[in-house]
């Protein structure tokens, strides 16, 4: 079995939650890509099997997310969910933080969130933060393309749409936006709207892939996340792929979609003609 579930995560349930559902549904090793926080939803494509080999060539894709702000207040974890730190009275206009989001777009440094799975000594951040560890995590370059302010919620929440590669935390964008504008600001809320290819269009909330009948038919297929050029195998290629040998069949150079017919093999990479599968799903 092969493929993608596309889930749309609930709030208040964990990423590993909806993994081990579709787990147990379909009684095969799945996992995840990308973390939603347990507060946040939307799209969290979970890889059937062997399909989670394509995940490095899928961790550059672009991800879209509609987040809210909530103004004069900072928490340990970045969040609504945290212990209160400071407060202020300090609420920015929509024009103070309109002008303050080119700071944030491009790539920019930005420090994770200690409430985070970023290791240090071995131990995720998350763990030593419980626990009570002082410690800091040191800045991390992201890819932020659009930041854009989409309303005023009530008097201290507003409304934003973001636009980044994997790696950004919106919760750092929150307290990181906050102090721009001379004030503090965590996340309220979250969704993510798209990764890749994947949307809340092509998603399933876990209780209805639960209560479907016919749950394979939500299955998304393997190569549709992949944008490489294909290369299809004549049986011969395929055959002596497969016993490991790799003849010069004058591959031009490159990463491909590599079929058999029409099944599709995986990811490979082409080097002086000679092709090897470097992520295996067949």
């Amino acid at each position: 079995m092969k493929g993608f579930i596309n889930i749309n995560k609930a709030a208040g349930k964990s990423s590993a939650q909806a993994v081990a559902a579709v787990k147990r549904l379909f009684n095969v090793p799945c996992g995840h890509m990308g973390t939603l926080d347990p507060m946040a939803t939307g799209v969290l494509p979970v890889g059937l099997y062997k399909t989670t080999r394509l995940f490095p060539y899928l961790l550059d894709k672009t991800k879209t997310y509609r987040a809210r702000f909530l103004f004069g207040i900072s928490t340990d974890t970045l969040d609504t969910t945290g212990k209160t730190e400071n407060t202020t009275d300090i609420i920015p206009t929509e024009q103070e933080i309109t002008s303050n989001l080119d700071k944030f777009t491009g790539i920019i440094e930005q420090v994770p969130p200690n409430y985070s799975a970023k290791c240090v000594d071995g131990k995720r951040g998350y763990q030593l933060a419980r626990r009570g560890v002082e410690f800091s995590l040191a800045p991390k370059r992201v890819e932020i393309t659009d930041f854009s302010l989409i309303g005023r919620i009530s008097e201290k929440e507003y409304e934003f749409e973001i636009t980044c590669k994997g790696g950004t935390y919106i919760r750092s964008l929150a307290r990181d936006l906050g102090a721009a504008c001379g004030s503090l600001a965590v996340m309220s809320a979250l969704e993510r709207t798209a990764s890749g290819k994947f949307t809340l269009d092509n998603s399933v909330s876990v209780d209805e892939l639960l209560s479907s009948a016919t749950p394979e038919k939500f299955i998304i297929p393997a190569d549709f996340a992949v944008d490489y050029e294909k290369l299809v195998l004549t049986e011969t290629q395929a055959k002596k792929i497969l016993d490991g040998v790799y003849e010069d069949y004058g591959f031009t150079g490159g990463v491909y979609r590599v079929y058999n017919g029409s099944d599709f093999w995986g990811i490979g990479e082409a080097t002086e003609g000679r092709l090897k599968i470097k992520a295996y799903v067949r």
